[in-house]
């Protein structure tokens, strides 16, 4: 059996696989991309794609965005309601002059169609060896020998990329100082997609209700193509766990509540409830070793706060692109050289994490969350300072500031 060598093997191709695959080509470094699935295949997900997703693809291709406002299976989405325990709506825009606006700001999509619009990408790049409907059978990983089974065929990558998810072999089997993630480290999603759900907004907003049942969790309708909506709940694996919930009982009884009922009288499901691990960048850990780095969702980076994970997946992707150039043209690709990608990662997201992590704790007191959204219902400068909350941490940064509630207490 012959070996295959190339300078990078990335397992897993979705955003955060994929990313680094893209960002790699454009540095002209070949590598392979293993996805253990063949395209077209689904994700569960809530299919928002963040102003973070267009800004980091944008990196990559400043027109690339455009070319997906045209493909028939998205929506543009140009702000969010958010709705209080108590019920009352702040409806923020993404941009006060949204209506003006030639592109929107963020987007709704389906896994299935947004990561096949990426894969296209990946296909036009002639240094990416794109193999789908392939597993990973073993990894021949020690001190001296660093080697992969892809099927039949056995890989010996200078670095191996593992982007292979919440439930990452390689970070549970092989890394050598594996993380394992408390229950309140975790948080799952459970998603459903409906048709003919009343009431959406005009103008795609999302939304997000957070309700006195599920708190600091929340329930979420995005608006998609063709008069769906992706409607589904996130809630943290210690609160499940405690009350003994059962998720999709859980939704079938939100979906009963007064404010939902006559929203979803008519409405119809289309297949049947998913539900996913979100394993949450609540702290920090070791991200890369000898030869290794982890990216996406196997190194824990979801948003604790907002469930922002596409957005920084893709980002991880980038940064382990531009800590794989200077370990190539070094010729090192040892744990002290990789672990600047460790360094670059968090100098780019620990500040946001921390913050998202202490916010997502204040959701825990209704009344604060009732206040706030009743005085930015009446104060035009908090509105527009929660409309910039989700992408500018400095802004996001004074919510866990008291002297902020203080000024709100006296306007």
């Amino acid at each position: 059996m012959s070996v295959i060598q190339t300078p990078v093997l990335i397992i897993g191709a979705g955003p955060a696989g994929v990313s680094t695959a893209l960002f790699l080509a454009k540095k002209n470094i070949p590598c392979v991309l293993v996805e253990k699935e063949s395209f077209p295949r689904d994700k569960i997900c809530g299919d928002a794609l963040s102003g973070k997703v267009v800004d980091i693809l944008s990196k990559y291709d400043p027109n690339i965005m455009d070319l997906f406002a045209q493909n028939p299976n998205q929506v543009g989405s140009y702000g969010i309601n958010f709705y209080s325990p108590n019920g009352k709506c702040l409806s923020v825009p993404f941009s006060l002059q949204y209506k003006e606006l030639k592109r929107a700001p963020g987007f709704v999509s389906k896994r299935i169609h947004f990561d096949s619009f990426l894969i296209e990408e990946v296909r036009k790049h002639t240094c990416i060896t794109l193999i789908e409907g392939a597993f990973v059978k073993e990894y021949e990983w020690n001190s001296e020998i660093k080697r992969v089974w892809v099927g039949d065929q056995l890989y010996e990558p200078q670095i191996l990329i593992a982007c292979d998810g919440a439930n990452s072999i390689f970070q549970k089997q092989v890394k050598e100082e594996t993380f394992e993630l408390a229950i309140s480290d975790s948080s799952y999603g459970l998603r459903a997609y409906y048709t003919n759900v009343k009431e959406l907004h005009e103008d795609n907003f999302i939304e997000l209700h957070f309700l006195p049942e599920i708190l600091p969790g929340y329930f979420w309708i995005f608006p998609m193509n063709d008069g769906q909506a992706n409607v589904g709940l996130g809630l943290g694996a210690d609160i499940i766990k405690a009350k003994k919930l059962h998720l999709p009982a859980l939704l079938e009884q939100i979906l009963r509540l007064p404010q939902f009922k006559d929203r979803f009288k008519d409405a119809s499901m289309i297949g049947s409830v998913k539900l996913h691990a979100l394993p949450m960048g609540n702290k920090r850990r070791i991200l890369s070793g000898d030869r290794y780095i982890l990216a996406g969702d196997a190194a824990a980076l979801i948003d604790p706060f907002t469930g922002e994970g596409i957005g920084n997946a893709l980002i991880s992707g980038m940064v382990a692109a531009q800590v794989i150039e200077e370990a190539i043209l070094a010729q090192d690709f040892s744990a002290k050289r990789l672990s600047k990608y460790d360094e670059l990662l968090y100098r780019r997201l620990s500040a946001e994490l921390q913050l998202s992590t202490k916010l997502q704790s204040l959701v825990k007191y209704p009344s604060l969350f009732n206040f706030v959204v009743n005085k930015a219902n009446k104060n035009k400068t908090l509105r527009d300072t929660i409309s910039s909350m989700f992408e500018d941490v400095d802004i996001r940064s004074q919510f866990k500031n008291p002297i902020f509630y203080l000024k709100l207490l006296f306007n």
